[in-house]
């Protein structure tokens, strides 16, 4: 099963974006939903400001209402690679519960592992394929990701309702591993180039092959117009110019050590 949330790691609508993409892509369909009524604070006292982020979002075109979205917790099933996929919002109450929820239909379906996708704001620049962690719930999923080049988390803060959901998936359960990827903060909005990132490394990690063709043109022009606010901009101009280079030397010593032993040794400066 893959899941995506809204809400705490989701940055640049990477969690959610990339799990929606995959349901369309793959004609996945729903089989079943999670109750909002008992999960989720839809009135929160205080100015509107904060009210606003918690209260449902309407659309009312010409005086008529056409759409008011409660929070939506769905999951699709695709039969052709025998995948479930889950798209929700974090929520806000009885998270016990809500993992509960979201545990008894990976039963159901026979889920035997568990991958979250997340994104946060990082050190990379946008020019550059975002770094990827993850947590595990079982030692030997590691031995799963390592090979991809994903890193393992070290962290201490506040946590999630996936990190608590990691501490009840037992032995009986199926096993779990967040995919998160550090993305650029100073791009705002839906980061379409990262999504694609994310199902990449997923499709690799799978072994599952993913159709991106459509997300191509949206990957170009979403570069072209930061390189053109950049060209703009001579202080993030510089600040991307930093990036580069801390990410490049730092690929360089950590996953090319063996190529830079050997420079080293023909007497080639890497430095």
């Amino acid at each position: 099963m893959l899941m995506g949330l809204t809400g705490w790691m989701d940055g640049g609508d990477v969690s959610t974006g990339t799990i929606d993409y995959l349901v369309e892509k793959l004609d996945a369909q729903p089989f079943a939903r999670i109750e909002p009524d008992d999960f989720f604070i839809l009135n929160f006292p205080g100015s509107m400001e904060i009210s606003a982020l918690f209260r449902p979002h309407l659309k009312i075109e010409d005086g008529l209402v056409h759409a008011f979205d409660m929070p939506d917790n769905r999951f699709y099933f695709d039969a052709t690679h025998n995948l479930v996929l889950f798209s929700g919002k974090e929520p806000n109450v009885r998270w016990t519960d809500y993992v509960r929820c979201v545990l008894a239909a990976a039963s159901v379906a026979n889920v035997e592992r568990i991958f979250f996708v997340g994104s946060v704001g990082g050190l990379v620049p946008h020019t550059r394929e975002p770094r990827m962690f993850s947590s595990v719930s079982h030692a030997d999923m590691k031995a799963v990701l390592q090979p991809h080049g994903i890193n393992f988390t070290n962290y201490e803060g506040p946590g999630s309702v996936i990190s608590y959901m990691m501490t009840m998936v037992d032995e009986r359960g199926p096993e779990m591993a967040t995919l998160v990827a550090e993305i650029p903060p100073y791009v705002q909005g839906r980061n379409i180039r990262c999504i694609a990132a994310v199902i990449r490394k997923l499709s690799a990690v799978l072994e599952m092959p993913v159709d991106l063709d459509e997300l191509r043109p949206q990957c170009d022009e979403m570069e072209r117009r930061i390189n053109e606010l950049v060209k703009e901009r001579k202080e993030l101009a510089d600040h991307i110019r930093r990036l580069e280079e801390d990410y490049d030397n730092e690929v360089f010593d950590t996953q090319m050590g063996d190529l830079k032993d050997w420079l080293q040794q023909q007497g080639v400066r890497v430095d």
